[in-house]
């Protein structure tokens, strides 16, 4: 009998649980989330700002590159460090800390001076971003209730898109009504607004159940579950994660030098793998460089910023077809779904910008720009609604409740430095080898990445964190005596 079914018989809980979320956890999800919208926010506004503050900045291809890719490098070791702290000082006061960096760096990128303050101020901001991106899911996903954790960990993704969306707004808005000339500065300073509001509603919200008890505070662990759970739940999720904590070794300090387990060691690269693919499909290339690309293919300033906005409402209304489908079918699916569909499209774009002539009769030919720009559209509504959900969601569940912070904050790193060096590399590669050049290697790495998927991503629908724990730790070792295959689902019982 596999261990995992061991762990929650009763219907009535967990995973088989028919209860609604309580109205609490609703509220924590979404002050959680402005992290979120942060993210978003701060990864999109520099698609416009970059049209417009070229001239004052003296920004060449490369360091236009490095302006935006900046972020991303601090985005790694925000990543990183803040996987390393939530173990020792708890998800919700990682979030607090964020909050304060997110109104330094947005105010600092307001007012730069100059090419090399302005990095600076964007490496500071993407301190914040890649904290947040590895803290909030996990955060929410041990605040949510087993049943419903998918829906309120992918909040977290439609919070992010609807950031770069409110961006790509706040760049034509202030373009079309003061000039983006004049207003750049304008577009990168609102950040610091939801900055206060994430610091300020967080100071109200308590920490997860999972981390009270990791460090032996089991009546705070108790009170928080039971002002998140239903009341038949509180009881049997407390028992779930104390025998969960007392299997692992005398509750020692999270390390790294636990990579030496070698189902550890196999979980900490799939977890890596999930989150470079990500990346790799060359999805921040579209929400960063769009207005860039859509010049490149003959449309002028205005006209790029306001196409850019259709990137910003499809990813929007993607993200809550995502949200639902998780409630539908499997990660593991949805995972082979997204990685498919994007490669596809990603194949459509350097045909159709191969094929089609850039100009007619010395004008530029606006049917390949809108066929681009179709091409795009149709990228976004697989890698929003489909893999960027589940990434953050898979990463989220996988590893284990004593190690979380430390894995997640790891393969978050490989996810940043991963777009960082598409984002550094993107406006070279444009330039030397145009733009169906570009795409046909995404399109490469993005078969690449079809096979890692099918061979290497597990489900993980219908299981508590408990049960996923053990289900990956009997399939990723190779010598326990019943193995389990990857895509075994989880049956209800009744």
């Amino acid at each position: 009998m596999s261990r995992e079914k061991y762990l929650t018989l009763n219907k009535a809980s967990g995973p088989n649980s028919s209860a609604k979320a309580e109205p609490f956890v609703r509220v924590i999800a979404l002050i959680a989330t402005l992290g979120g919208l942060l993210f978003g926010y701060d990864t999109g506004v520099i698609s416009g700002a970059l049209l417009f503050m070229g001239g004052e900045l003296h920004l060449t291809p490369f360091t236009t590159g490095l302006v935006t890719s900046s972020l991303l490098f601090g985005a790694a070791f925000g990543a990183l460090l803040s996987g390393h702290c939530a173990a020792a000082i708890g998800r919700r006061r990682i979030i607090l800390v964020l909050a304060i960096i997110f109104a330094i760096g947005a105010l600092g990128t307001s007012l730069a001076p100059d090419v090399e303050w302005m990095i600076i101020f964007r490496v500071i901001l993407g301190v914040a971003v890649g904290g947040a991106s590895a803290t909030v899911p996990v955060y929410i996903a041990e605040i949510a209730p087993a049943n419903k954790r998918g829906q309120f960990v992918t909040l977290q993704e439609l919070m992010i898109v609807s950031g770069q969306m409110l961006a790509f707004m706040s760049n034509a808005g202030f373009n079309a009504a003061w000039g983006g000339d004049t207003t750049w500065r304008w577009m990168l300073a609102v950040a610091t607004v939801p900055a206060v509001l994430l610091w300020f509603g967080m100071l109200f919200m308590p920490d997860t159940p999972r981390w009270y008890a990791m460090k032996g505070r089991l009546a705070e662990a108790r009170k928080v579950l039971e002002r998140t759970r239903a009341k038949q739940d509180v009881e049997w999720e407390l028992t779930e994660i104390e025998e969960t904590l007392s299997e692992e070794q005398e509750k020692q300090k999270p390390r790294l030098r636990e990579l030496r387990k070698p189902w550890l060691f196999r979980l900490f690269w799939i977890g890596m793998g999930i989150a470079m693919i990500q990346q790799l499909t060359g999805v921040n290339t579209i929400m960063y460089y769009a207005p860039t690309m859509l010049k490149s293919v003959g449309m002028d300033d205005s006209a790029s910023l306001f196409a850019t906005i259709a990137n910003g409402v499809i990813s929007v209304l993607m993200t809550f077809v995502g949200i639902w489908l998780l409630g539908k079918i499997g990660r593991r699916t949805m995972t082979m779904i997204g990685q498919f569909g994007c490669t596809a499209c990603l194949v459509f774009i350097g045909t159709v910008s191969y094929l089609m002539p850039e100009s007619i009769n010395g004008q530029p030919d606006i049917l390949r720009s809108y066929m681009v720009l179709l091409g795009m559209l149709l990228f976004l509504s697989f890698q929003q609604g489909a893999l960027s959900p589940v990434t953050w969601l898979l990463l989220s569940e996988i590893f284990p409740t004593r190690l979380r912070g430390i894995f997640m904050g790891g393969a978050v790193f490989a996810l940043w430095i991963s777009n960082f060096l598409i984002a550094l590399m993107f406006p070279v590669l444009l330039a030397s080898v145009g733009l169906a050049g570009t795409f046909f290697i995404f399109a490469v790495i993005g078969i690449l990445g079809a096979i890692f998927v099918v061979t290497c991503v597990p489900e993980t629908r219908d299981r508590s964190l408990e049960q996923i724990e053990h289900y990956l730790h009997e399939w990723l070792s190779p010598n326990e005596a019943e193995q389990v295959t990857l895509s075994q689902p989880v049956k209800r019982t009744s």
